[in-house]
């Protein structure tokens, strides 16, 4: 048996049917709902939806009958409470297409450093360092606060990312690198700490480099493929049995041995240039 379907079934005896079930009664129930309907309170309530990462920059607001529903208010009220959240800027209205997450940071991607942080290759491993600090704790924060949606989520992040590299000989680079992001991303998103969540999607892009590069260069060799699938059952198994700091600690593993493995390609492919040079020599 796999590393990866070991931890699957895991994940399966500890209570799959149970967590879906869970997933699918907060989905349906008024859990939303709120003790206080005024204006304010609505628009609180909004306002921690987002910060939590319910609703997401950029992403579409359900309708207002849908809303009054989830959050068992008057529409009035909820029509007050989105005209605050406007006038914070917080949302964005479009005559005729409903209400829209804004961009919590404006401008992220586009500023002169972060073209400097992409266009340099060197940044890489100051990434690399970056994503440790931030997906260490991310680990250590969803194995322990980790709700049973919460798992759902991460479970199926973690299967789409195994079932799509099974077959070595079809796999995309681009497809695999937003796989791989997108189950760091539902662990994050588990921490329930909104700080975290969304100094993780300002620096999207810039992750998702650090992931393509580590991909590109070493999804296509088996040592390193092994063991990147390897940590990711690790990391996915801690978090679904509630392991705080094995989870932290395959986290980091996981960033280290990807560091490591980068830095011995380059190694590899200096000494390569210095051979052929010295060859040159003698021609």
């Amino acid at each position: 048996m796999t590393q990866e379907s070991g931890a699957r079934d895991g994940a399966k005896r500890g209570g799959t049917k149970q967590v879906g079930s869970v997933a699918a009664n907060t989905v349906a129930s008024g859990e939303l709902a709120m003790p206080t309907r005024t204006p304010d309170a609505v628009a609180a309530r909004l306002e921690h939806l987002i910060l939590d990462g319910v609703f997401r920059p950029g992403q579409l607001l359900p309708s207002e009958r849908r809303l009054c529903e989830r959050l068992g208010v008057s529409r009035s009220s909820l029509r007050e409470g989105l005209r605050a959240l406007r006038s914070k800027g917080i949302i964005v209205t479009r005559q005729g297409r409903g209400s829209v997450v804004a961009d919590l940071v404006p401008g992220r991607d586009d500023s002169p450093l972060m073209h400097l942080l992409r266009d340099h290759p060197r940044t890489l491993y100051d990434l690399l360092e970056v994503r440790s600090l931030l997906e260490g704790e991310s680990a250590k924060l969803a194995a322990e606060r980790a709700t049973p949606t919460d798992r759902v989520l991460i479970q199926r992040r973690y299967e789409a990312m195994v079932d799509y590299v099974k077959d070595v000989g079809s796999i995309e680079v681009k497809q695999l690198a937003h796989l791989d992001h997108a189950f760091h991303l539902a662990i994050c998103q588990a921490s329930h700490n909104p700080v975290l969540v969304h100094t993780l999607q300002t620096l999207t892009d810039l992750l998702l480099s650090s992931v393509f590069a580590s991909v590109k260069n070493l999804y296509h060799r088996e040592a390193p493929r092994e063991m990147i699938n390897r940590q990711h059952a690790r990391i996915y198994r801690a978090i679904m049995e509630g392991k705080p700091q094995a989870a932290k600690r395959a986290a980091l593993e996981h960033l280290a041995g990807i560091g490591h493995q980068l830095r011995e390609i380059e190694a590899e492919d200096q000494r390569l240039e210095r051979s052929a040079m010295r060859l040159k020599e003698w021609e």
